[in-house]
This record gives structure tokens, sequence and C-alpha cells, in this order.
């Protein structure tokens, strides 16, 4: 008989979030496999890699919409994923999976998105790390349908366990809001190029104290071939592995030209 593998389920959406639900029952049906859930008890969206120091974290246990059994903290994604792998559960964790995101995550999107970084803090605790989101649009009406998406997770999932990982790899994983059967196939992508459209709001409070805002359109990107952008606006699954090291390789010669020694 298989070892049973064990599979943490977290997100940046809330531990209430439909999302986090759907990824945690596909994940459940792939054999041999425990699912356990830990995620924010808030929305942290667009709240990047985060590590609470200055204060202690708390964690609850919360039924879900079904009755499944979780945990919620009230820190962040990665600070979720971290209480899991230093033993908030007794068994040791293989497997941790982020999402379902309801907006896209690509290009720059990484080091903002929540649901990416929870992946990426799995990773320094050398623990594979798959991101799960949606490539629905920010004007949406009405509840998501994630049974395409749910399907989709579990399947990578299921073959990502069955095969291991490269160090140092996480999968960031976008899933066209496509019917099942309309999804074109899967790409292996790069980060495509995001262009964001923010712009700065600035108000006056009932004080006349000036606040801000970073507002301004929804993001766009630019649909080249062979990026996760241009796969997901095609209508095929997305998948780009992604690396921590964020080292500019090909700049090291030019910067040790620059005389830093000279005084």
């Amino acid at each position: 008989m298989s070892a049973i593998k064990h599979i943490l389920v977290t997100n940046d959406d809330g531990v209430t979030a439909p999302g986090l639900l759907a990824l945690a029952k596909a994940v459940s049906t792939i054999p041999d496999t425990k699912v356990s859930i830990l995620a924010p008890d808030r929305n942290w969206s667009g709240g990047g890699h985060v590590k609470t120091l200055e204060r202690p974290l708390r964690v609850k246990e919360v039924a879900l919409a079904d009755g499944t059994t979780a945990f919620a903290s009230d820190g962040a994604p990665s600070d979720c994923v971290a209480l899991a792998l230093l033993g908030f559960f007794e068994e040791k964790i293989d497997l941790v999976v982020s999402g379902i995101n309801p907006m896209p995550n690509l290009g720059h999107d990484v080091t903002y998105s929540g649901t990416v970084t929870a992946a990426m803090e799995a990773l320094i605790w050398d623990t594979p790390g798959i991101a799960f989101s949606l490539g629905s649009l920010e004007n949406h009406l009405g509840a998501l349908d994630y049974t395409a998406a749910a399907g989709v997770a579990r399947h990578v999932a299921e073959i990502s366990m069955a095969h291991r990982f490269p160090p140092g790899m996480l999968l960031n994983v976008n899933i066209p809001y496509l019917p099942a059967d309309q999804l074109k196939g899967t790409r292996i992508t790069r980060q495509g190029l995001r262009v964001y459209r923010d712009r700065l709001d600035k108000r006056v409070d009932p004080r006349g104290r000036p606040y801000y805002w970073i507002g301004g359109d929804s993001p766009t990107g630019t649909p080249e071939e062979g990026t996760d952008v241009g796969a997901l606006s095609a209508g095929y699954v997305s998948i780009t592995p992604i690396q921590l090291d964020l080292t500019m390789y090909t700049s090291i010669p030019t910067l040790g030209d620059w005389g830093w020694e000279n005084r």
C-alpha cells in the first residue's frame, strides 16, 4: 500500500472563501491522501510575503460551509504555512496547495499575491508548493463556478505528488474561467508582462486631512506566446515553475566593472 500523503490547503482570501473549499474537496479525492486546512481568518489579498514576528499567532477551529473541519489563523497566508510546517499538525506535510484564488496571478502579480507567497513559504521549508488561481474577470457578477478549476487542481496536485519536485521550485497555476470541456489543454510557461494601470487618488477627510487611495483600472497583460498571460488568454491552463532566487545573474559581470574598490 502507498504511504499516505498529507496535503495542506491554504489561501489568501480567508478560510471561508468558496475557492478554498473547492480546492480542499478536490484534492481530498486523490487516493492515499490526508487533507488539512489552515488558512487566514480574513482576506489577505495583495498582502505579499508576510512573516509575523512582533505578536503571537492565534489559531481556532472552524467549520466550513459543508461542515468540513478547518483551522483559521489571525496571521497571513505565509504565517499559516509556517505554522503548519513547523509543527501545528503532528503529521509531516508533503504538499502545500494554495487557492483557488478568484482572480489570476500572472507576471509580477506573484510578488503581491498571498496565494503565491503561501507556496513560496512552503518552498522555504523544503516542501513542494502549488498556487492555483482562476482567470475570472473582475466585473464578474454572481458566484464563481470553481468546478473546472477544482478538477484541474486535483489533476495537477496528483501528478505533482507522483514526481519529485526539482529543488527550489514551486508551481504557479492559472486556470481559464471556462467549462472543463472548453479548456484547450495545459502549457508550461514563463512569467509574462503584467501591465498595471494604477492611479493615485488624493482625497481630504472631514477634518481636512489628506488621505490616499491607490486605485485605477484592472491590470492587463501582454499575451505573448510561451507566457502565462498568453496561455491564459488563449484558453490554456498555465503552469509556471518559479524559484525564489531573484538574482539577475547577467548583470553580475557588468556590476563588477563599476569600480566599487575605487576610493
